[in-house]
């Protein structure tokens, strides 16, 4: 019921007040965002090693399957059927969501029930939804929750700000996403309003520690998203510090596409006795063509690209090179050669970035060169090709790389440029 003690207690509502902070109909919803959205600390980023030349070239080559596979994961639950507010199922309901992904059935339960929880899964599984939806709920149950989101870049800061306006639409339920490359001053403005999520990179958001903007012992929930790109990248220290001013009772979210010895070691310090949902099950997605692309030596690798780029079904090409320079060095030689091509790299603003990404989504631009930045996380439209330029320096990476295409069923290509001469 909607009256006069719409805000309850304390001027804010909640599930159990009298008027729900789920209520139904137009009450405003989304982001305390601005214009201040995305971000990574890319400068104090770990430097990464060689590429292992060691990658055998037969491993980038693999037919998608026609057939879909035998083991055809089974969903326990429909969104119905968790034990989610009804305002809550609504607003799912709205966003179009019907049967959960692997990820969501297994983990939203335990979520759910407050059980600290590792989440293994391939990119491109739902893991946001996976996150955002217990969460908005649990939020939605006591006012006075507040919930930390950690992820590496600017770029999936965005994306999981665009799922959070999305499911929050009518929930009045507020966020504030604080990223380096964008004004910390407007940032700082939107903390001072009413929010209960924070979603930031490692290194914006332990800058407003300390400047005593932002508390960390006020958060009771963290996610640590893309946890393994967030220890590749450096920003393990960081973590460690936000961490340990943190609640030491706290509801701690894992995810990641990766397991190794640090990643275990990075659970055993900072989660209690989780539950485990594993649901990867291959590297590569069956829907991605993969083949390597021979160059002769004495080859000019940027012609060999132009005659690629040059053919009608290369329509929205991601590429991939190693390093920031290079990077825009090739972006720039494209577009003199008539390409629509833009590039993303650590060296741009956010504002430049999020215009280079916003042209390739929209398909103003059909070319986006990028370093690894964009290899993780993005959910980009319609990708048709994911042209390695430059070797990967792990497999790992390859993955996540090539991840970017054959999305939502669809089929998608990944060229890898070797040396005609290598293995």
């Amino acid at each position: 019921m909607i009256g006069k003690n719409y805000y309850g207690k304390g001027g804010r509502p909640s599930f159990r007040s009298s008027a729900s902070r789920f209520k139904s109909g137009g009450a405003r919803g989304g982001s305390r965002f601005g214009g201040n959205t995305g971000g990574g600390r890319f400068n104090n980023a770990r430097r990464r090693g060689p590429v292992d030349e060691r990658i055998e070239h037969a491993r980038f080559i693999n037919k998608a399957t026609e057939t879909a596979p035998a083991d055809v994961y089974v969903n326990k639950h429909t969104f119905a059927d968790f034990a989610l507010h009804e305002n809550m199922k609504d607003a799912v309901l709205k966003r179009g969501y019907l049967v959960p992904t692997p990820i969501q059935d297994s983990a939203i339960p335990h979520i759910l029930e407050g059980k600290d929880i590792v989440g293994i899964a391939n990119t491109g599984t739902g893991k946001t939804g996976a996150f955002l939806i217990p969460l908005l709920n649990k939020v939605g149950m006591n006012i006075d929750e507040k919930v930390l989101v950690m992820v590496p870049t600017r770029e999936l800061a965005v994306q999981i700000q665009d799922e959070f306006k999305g499911f929050a639409k009518h929930l009045r339920i507020f966020s504030v996403c604080v990223v380096g490359g964008a004004a910390i001053g407007r940032q700082i403005s939107d903390l001072r309003r009413e929010h209960n999520f924070v979603i930031g990179t490692p290194g914006r958001i332990k800058d407003l520690i300390e400047r005593g903007v932002l508390d960390p012992a006020e958060f009771n929930t963290v996610v640590l998203d893309e946890a393994d790109r967030m220890l590749d990248m450096g920003f393990v220290h960081d973590m460690r510090e936000i961490m340990d001013k943190m609640p030491t009772e706290r509801h701690t979210l894992f995810f990641s596409a990766t397991l190794s010895r640090d990643i275990e070691k990075l659970i055993g310090d900072f989660l209690n006795n989780p539950v485990r949902v594993s649901v990867k099950t291959r590297d590569t997605s069956s829907n991605v063509d993969q083949d390597v692309v021979r160059v002769k030596r004495g080859d000019n690798k940027v012609d060999v690209l132009h005659d690629l780029l040059a053919k009608e079904e290369f329509s929205k090409v991601l590429i991939f090179g190693r390093t920031k320079h290079g990077v825009e060095k090739l972006s720039k030689v494209l577009t003199e050669r008539g390409f629509k091509a833009e590039s993303i790299h650590g060296n741009k603003s956010h504002s430049q970035r999020q215009r280079a990404l916003g042209n390739f989504k929209d398909s103003r631009s059909n070319v986006l060169v990028a370093t690894d930045v964009a290899a993780r996380g993005l959910d980009i439209p319609d990708v048709s090709h994911v042209i390695n330029f430059e070797l990967p320096a792990t497999y790992d990476d390859y993955v996540h790389r090539i991840g970017r295409t054959g999305r939502n069923d669809k089929k998608g290509k990944a060229l890898t440029f070797v040396d005609s001469h290598g293995a």
